[in-house]
């Protein structure tokens, strides 16, 4: 009795697109259909586009955008997210793997496909040991700076097949000091298809918003060249394609780059599954529905596996095709297994009608859908949120573009961690006093008229008191005391934002009791002083603690008991002689 539940229950879990297709509501099958459709109806062009972009032949794109659909929708927990080659995943793919192949087309195809394998390895490593929260690692100014960074290499890298002529450097500055004189060298025939191919879908957004633009602009811009044969005056086209279903195949993995392909692997792992939870999370949000960012991990990582078993690459989340699905309505996964029949299909029965679509067709539509990914304005608004923001921004851009795509993420993402570790060093801190006529306490900088009470230091740590800080924090206390305008008689530190501490961080809070007592001044902690205490206890350690430290569980218990410490000195200060003790 208790298997099938078991089953049921262990489906739900692992494989929640199966228990919504058990349970599809029969509504909802008029709006996944066409959405589906329209779905692939983008994928197909975009698909063979992002192939180019990769460095793989044409059918690699539809290889990639069909098995990997099926898995994600098995798996995945979102209901909109489309899965499929994307841009940004597919230029860190040609810049991983075109050094190590260095021309070896048959070595380029076993270094990609065992990139995707790895990929997805990562994924399901990663959603096993519950690492969803590593995509918040890549945040707001470094994803913003991947983008645009990927876009401005992509439009310039492109801009020599949309015109018809060769680039003699790889890198991003060393083309644009040759594009002048290149332009010279375009051909005419092919750069007229190119930037006709850029109008038609520009127009195409504008009078045919239904449909999609970049298929529109890839028929027509084929229909040209089939009905001219331009293919015979120069212009390069696809050429002739594989007919028929990807087969499925056990890869021969190049155990001899492997190394080579690790460090790779868990790098697009990290920034594909960002990008995809990025896309995720948004149309959740809109759609009123909750993400597992873990399960996503294993949809995936289940997905980036199909896509190498399938002869394609490595994939993501496709914030575009996402759009499509959810602007047609688009309710379940159901849409991504339509879509995915729907290509099927399209290579059994129009692969040779890609064979006249001209390689300048391909690179404006690579170039529309990078100019999509541009959003400069997204990093000036984190100039206005703070320098640090808008650097991190601008140094992704810029290494991204010019450097190399896991270079330049590499070296922000160190420097965006570099950034995390100094604030924790030197994290904010303060200095509290209180209003005349009041009782709670305020940070000095921000409330001028705020004063501190004669004697008494009080000192906020906003940071946990760990072995990076500890020693910054003890000297930076004693400095403050003194440094302080008049003799301090109590240090009180607020703990309540002292949220960890380490061994070193309790030996910095010992010294620091040990040199102002030396001071003769007495060391409080306000807050966490039940916590604080059975810490102490399980240490072994309670009675000392009582003995040296003041505890209080708030700042203003702590202000009453020095007021009347205050107040009992002065009694005794101003005791008549002969009087009593």
């Amino acid at each position: 009795m208790l298997a099938p539940h078991f089953v049921s229950r262990w489906l739900a879990q692992t494989m929640p697109g199966i228990t919504l297709l058990r349970h599809y509501p029969r509504a909802w099958w008029a709006y996944d259909w066409r959405a589906g459709i329209s779905v692939a109806a983008v994928a197909i062009p975009v698909g063979v586009a992002y192939a180019q972009l990769a460095g793989m032949s044409p059918v690699a794109g539809l290889y990639a955008s069909i098995l990997p659909l099926l898995a994600y929708a098995l798996f995945g927990s979102s209901r909109q997210l489309i899965v499929g080659p994307d841009a940004a995943t597919c230029a860190m793919i040609f810049s991983t793997l075109a050094p190590i192949a260095a021309g070896d087309a048959a070595l380029y195809v076993s270094l990609s496909v065992s990139l995707a394998l790895l990929t997805g390895l990562f994924c399901l490593i990663a959603s096993r040991l519950r690492l969803g929260f590593l995509a918040d690692f890549l945040s707001p100014p470094i994803l913003a700076g991947f983008l645009n960074g990927v876009a401005i290499s992509i439009v310039v890298g492109q801009l020599g097949k949309v015109l018809g002529f060769n680039f003699s450097d790889n890198g991003l500055i060393e083309r644009l000091i040759e594009l002048p004189f290149k332009i010279l060298e375009a051909h005419p025939i092919t750069a007229a298809i190119g930037l006709g191919t850029l109008l038609i879908q520009q127009l195409a957004r504008r009078l045919l918003p239904s449909l999609p633009s970049a298929l529109v602009a890839m028929v027509m811009a084929g229909l040209i060249v089939f009905v001219f044969r331009l293919d015979q005056h120069g212009v390069s086209v696809i050429g002739a394609l594989p007919a028929g279903l990807p087969t499925v195949h056990w890869p021969v993995l190049p155990y001899s780059q492997l190394g080579e392909l690790l460090g790779a692997a868990a790098g697009l792992a990290l920034i594909s599954f960002s990008s995809a939870m990025l896309t995720a999370r948004s149309f959740a949000a809109k759609n009123r529905y909750d993400i597992d960012a873990d399960r996503e991990f294993t949809a995936l990582g289940m997905a980036n596996i199909a896509a190498g078993f399938s002869q394609g690459f490595a994939i993501s989340g496709a914030d575009s095709r996402t759009a499509v699905n959810d602007a047609m309505g688009g309710k379940s996964q159901m849409v991504s297994i339509v879509a995915a029949l729907t290509i099927a299909i399209a290579m059994l029965l129009l692969t040779p009608a890609l064979y006249f679509v001209p390689i300048a067709a391909l690179g404006a539509v690579l170039i529309t859908a990078s100019l999509g990914l541009m959003n400069f304005a997204s990093i000036q608004h984190f100039r206005l949120l703070g320098r640090g923001e808008w650097l991190i921004a601008i140094v992704t851009l810029i290494g991204v573009a010019c450097v190399g795509v896991m270079q330049g993420m590499l070296f922000a993402v160190l420097l965006s961690t570099l950034r995390l570790l100094i604030h924790l060093a030197r994290p904010h801190e303060a200095r509290l006093g209180v209003y005349p006529t009041g009782q709670s306490f305020h940070d000095l900088k921000h409330h001028p008229d705020a004063q501190e009470i004669a004697g008494l230091l009080v000192y906020r740590f906003e940071s946990p008191l760990n072995f990076f800080n500890a020693n910054f924090f003890r000297q930076r206390v004693l400095s403050l005391v003194d440094g302080s305008a008049s003799p301090v008689k109590w240090v009180v530190i607020d703990v309540t934002t002292i949220s960890q501490i380490d061994a070193a961080g309790e030996q910095a809070m010992w010294q620091l009791q040990q040199a102002l007592a030396e001071r003769e001044i007495r060391l409080a902690l306000a807050g966490r002083k039940r916590q604080i205490e059975r810490r102490a206890q399980m240490q072994g350690q309670l009675e000392r603690v009582k003995r040296d430290f003041l505890l209080f569980s708030t700042l203003k218990r702590a202000r009453i008991a020095y007021e009347n410490d205050l107040q009992a000195q002065h009694d005794l200060n101003h005791r008549p002689e002969g009087a009593a003790a």
